[in-house]
């Protein structure tokens, strides 16, 4: 089993139209009360949440690759994702943990990888 295949497809859907800077296709997969929370700013409801996917990072040139990813239970799952570009530092390898509700994305949380 690859990596991926930890994940639901609803989370790889989610992170393939994310890698590629599809706000519109990402917000797709989310449930119209969801919470994204990056480095601790909180962004609440499907409206916000499309602005922050849309907007976050549009001031530097990246690329995103996957390099991990885990089931914790039934409806918690973490990809492992590195950045790589013009921001402050250059790189960044972030977890994005999910929680998923009636087959939608109820939650997302950005944080630095826990090595």
């Amino acid at each position: 089993m690859t990596q991926s295949e930890q994940l639901p497809t609803i989370v790889r859907d989610f992170l393939a139209a994310h890698i590629v800077h599809d706000a519109d296709t990402a917000s797709k997969f989310l449930a119209e009360d969801v919470v994204a929370i990056d480095q601790g700013e909180t962004f609440r409801g499907h409206d916000q949440v499309h602005a922050f996917i849309r907007d976050a990072g549009s001031e530097f040139q990246y690329t995103t690759e996957q390099t991990g990813a885990r089931r914790v239970d039934d409806t918690h799952y973490v990809a492992t994702l590195r950045l790589e570009g013009t921001f402050p530092g250059g790189t960044a390898e972030l977890d994005y943990r999910f929680t998923l509700r009636d087959d939608l994305i109820a939650e997302i949380v950005i944080a630095n990888h826990e090595a």
